[in-house]
Order: structure tokens, then C-alpha cells, then sequence
């Protein structure tokens, strides 16, 4: 497991696992420790709400250039990348239903979802010969550990600033970690070279339910405050031309990523990874939810 730190090196030696120290700027370095790899996760990647596009750039693309490069240098025979369903996310197009017959949208929005498109076009064009890559695309990655969106949202709660866009009414599918790593694992295993995978827990769900369910889990109670969607888009449309004219660098108040992927419904037909992979969510929501600990 790739370490940036010595905190990250010890949480992933406490797991069982060796830790490389490196980046992923250092192509050299990652060859290294590839060598004698049978198989690559890249799941790392810039997931912030904001910040500098070069900054998204040189860890989603260089960063995913320089492993694709140190993995095929190393010998390695698979490629297994984890991307995203924010790929789509133009700010213009319905994200329902969503499956891999859709191609990506040319002009993806800005930061996090167009750098997360160009680098599952760079993954799916290396694979050749003696080098197979694959995509796998969950949606709203959740589990008791995480430190991403959980995390995200007590914060909000606990600075008084979580609202629910028109009334939190929107559907959204997810994907639970060990579903998602059972998806990696037969991606590695039985994925087809150059192709993607959606993966998700199942039947979509009220992304308000959810998030209550999650939060009731951490012993944290939901707000009632609830946004008109109008609104937020017109906040959108003041402040992030400003944000971006004048290089701010906190976050905005709101921004077009999250509109469009909290915004509205964003669901995904994962039958594909089903039918090809022999997929099948291993960890159900009930069963998910139950595992999450009280703060």
C-alpha cells in the first residue's frame, strides 16, 4: 500500500499490508516497488470540493500517468483503476440511470470531474498486450471508516451548515467499501481490457434516507433545514466565476460539482459488472449501516 507518511505507513502495516513510501510523482520510485506486482489498485486521487485546477491535474492525471507508466515498466499485468460516475458531470446532462454504453461528456465540469474523465481515458487507452487496464466506477463511496463523505457531512452538521437541497428528494445509488473492493477484486480477476464497470449496493435509495440512516448510525441527528435548488444555482453563478477570477482559495458557499451530484438524482445500472464479472454487492445497506460505530 502506497504511504505518503508515516501515520499512513503504520495504518496500513497495522492491516497486514507493506507499505511502500513514495508518490505518485516519482515514477521511479512506484516502478520500484511494483516490481514482482501481479496487479495495481490506483485509487488515489484530489477529492477535495476545491482548490486550484492545476493542483486536480498533477494528482489525477500526472498522478495516474506516472502509475500507469511505472506499472507497465515494472512488469506488472493488470491495471485496476477506480474512477468515478462525476465523469458525467457536464452541469447540463440527467445523470439517472446511468450505465457504460454512455460515453463521457466532452466538456465534464471543472476540477475533480474533468480530471477524473481524462484520466479514464489515459487507463483504458493503455491497455495492450501483456497489459490489461480496467475502470470500475462506484457511486458515493460509504463505510464506517471513511473520512471522506461521512466525515464531510458531521462536519456541516456540526457547524450548523448542512441544508438539504429541495427537501434532500433526490435519488442516488451508492456503493459500500467492501463492495467495492469485491468489484476491484473480480476487475482484476475477469474484467475486460479497456472497459469500465459501474458498481453500486444495489436499488437506488432517498439520498436524504441515507444520509439521516448514516448519521443516526454516528449518534448525530439530521437537521430539518432544507435550500430551494434555485437558489443554490444562483449562488453558484455569483461566486464561482469570483472564486476563480480572483484564485480563492477556501471553498466557495456552493459550487456546480456539487449541484450536479447532490443536485439531482444520480443513479447507476451496474449490470454489466454483473453479468461480466459475476458481481454481486456482498454487504447489503442494513448491514452496512449496522457497522457504523457511535463517535
Amino acid at each position: 500500500g502506497l504511504s505518503r507518511s508515516d501515520a499512513a505507513a503504520d495504518v496500513i502495516e497495522s492491516l497486514g499490508a507493506r507499505s511502500a513510501h513514495g508518490d505518485l510523482s516519482d515514477p521511479v520510485l512506484l516502478q520500484a516497488e511494483m516490481m514482482g506486482c501481479d496487479v495495481v489498485f490506483h485509487c488515489a486521487a484530489k477529492v477535495d470540493e476545491w482548490g486550484s485546477p492545476e493542483s486536480f491535474y498533477e494528482a489525477n492525471v500526472t498522478g495516474t500517468e506516472n502509475a500507469l507508466t511505472a506499472a507497465k515498466a515494472a512488469g506488472v499485468g493488470c491495471f485496476v483503476h477506480v474512477g468515478t460516475e462525476a465523469a458525467y458531470a457536464d452541469g447540463k446532462s440527467a445523470l439517472t440511470n446511468l450505465d457504460e454504453s454512455r460515453p463521457l461528456p466532452e466538456n465534464p465540469l471543472p476540477r475533480y470531474p474533468a480530471t477524473k474523465a481524462e484520466s479514464e481515458r489515459l487507463v483504458r487507452a493503455a491497455n495492450s498486450e501483456g497489459f490489461r487496464t480496467v475502470v470500475v466506477r462506484p457511486r458515493f463511496i460509504w463505510g464506517d471508516d471513511d473520512t471522506s463523505v461521512l466525515a464531510q457531512v458531521q462536519a456541516a452538521v456540526a457547524a450548523g451548515r448542512l441544508m438539504w437541497l429541495d427537501g434532500g428528494k433526490q435519488q442516488t445509488s451508492t456503493c459500500h467499501v467492501r463492495n467495492l473492493v469485491h468489484g476491484m477484486l473480480l476487475a482484476a480477476e475477469k474484467g475486460q481490457g479497456g472497459s469500465a464497470y459501474f458498481l453500486t449496493d444495489g436499488e437506488p435509495v432517498n439520498a436524504r434516507e441515507f444520509m439521516t440512516a448514516m448519521l443516526k448510525a454516528r449518534g448525530v441527528a439530521a437537521p430539518d433545514k432544507s435550500i430551494p435548488k434555485w437558489l443554490v444555482k444562483a449562488v453558484v453563478a455569483v461566486c464561482e466565476p469570483l472564486w476563480t477570477a480572483f484564485n480563492i482559495q477556501s471553498a466557495p458557499p456552493a459550487n456546480s460539482v456539487v449541484l450536479a451530484l447532490m443536485g439531482q438524482d444520480v443513479t447507476i445500472d451496474d449490470s454489466l459488472a454483473r453479468q461480466e464479472l459475476g458481481y454481486s454487492n456482498v454487504i447489503s445497506r442494513e448491514e452496512g449501516l449496522a457497522t457504523i460505530q457511535p463517535l
